[in-house]
């Protein structure tokens, strides 16, 4: 989807024409700012919202609505402040593990995912469709109505002889960011994928 990777870059820099800041912010606690949709589209084919915390070069992570032959998935994409690798703090990219491993943890239910690496993002995904990697109904039910969502990482190779062990980590806050509205916005990103093709327009995305 590149007019997401498109905006979710300006975003990065300039925040989105709505006023919702999405600028590059230091690893650590942060105000929780809720989900972000896609303006002026119905239904929107993707949400963003930043991490509360986390120890490793992830900015943004997005709830997106992707083509996939004649149907379309739901993907969490993830986006770096940098160009990547996918690392902890400190961690050097030349010691980036062949076999990474991740999994989502909410309200105590863990998820196994896999992770791909896409370029300028990392997708996240515990299902495929048409070799397609998606979210599983049972991931995008646990996003929508669970409250706190962590992404663990197993992204740097361990000395010989020590076990792998879980070494990135980011908490997402999952709400909507207003009163009485938690899971609406993913709800809403999942008729994306479930309904008809939504009807792109132009935004008004400030540009470097």
């Amino acid at each position: 989807m590149q007019a997401l990777r498109r905006i979710v870059r300006t975003a990065l820099v300039a925040g989105i024409a709505t006023g919702a800041c999405l600028a590059p912010v230091l690893a650590g606690d942060l105000a929780a700012t809720g989900w972000t949709l896609e303006q002026g589209v119905d239904p929107p084919s993707y949400a963003l919202i930043e991490p509360r915390s986390r120890n490793l070069n992830l900015d943004v992570v997005a709830l997106a609505c992707e083509q996939a032959e004649d149907r379309r998935v739901l993907q969490l994409q993830l986006y770096l402040t940098n160009d990547g690798p996918l690392m902890p703090d400190g961690a050097a990219a030349g010691r980036a593990k062949g076999d990474p491993r991740a999994e989502i943890v909410i309200e105590d239910h863990v998820f196994p995912v896999g992770l791909l690496f896409a370029g300028d993002h990392v997708v996240l995904s515990d299902e495929t469709q048409a070799m397609f990697p998606r979210v599983s109904e049972q991931l995008l039910d646990a996003i929508e109505q669970g409250t706190t969502m962590q992404l663990r990482f197993d992204l740097v190779a361990e000395p010989p002889g020590k076990p792998a062990a879980f070494d990135g980590e980011a908490v997402v806050d999952l709400q909507d960011g207003l009163a009485g509205t938690q899971g609406k916005a993913v709800a809403a990103v999942r008729r994306c994928a479930t309904g008809p093709a939504p009807q792109n327009v132009a935004l008004a995305i400030p540009r470097r």
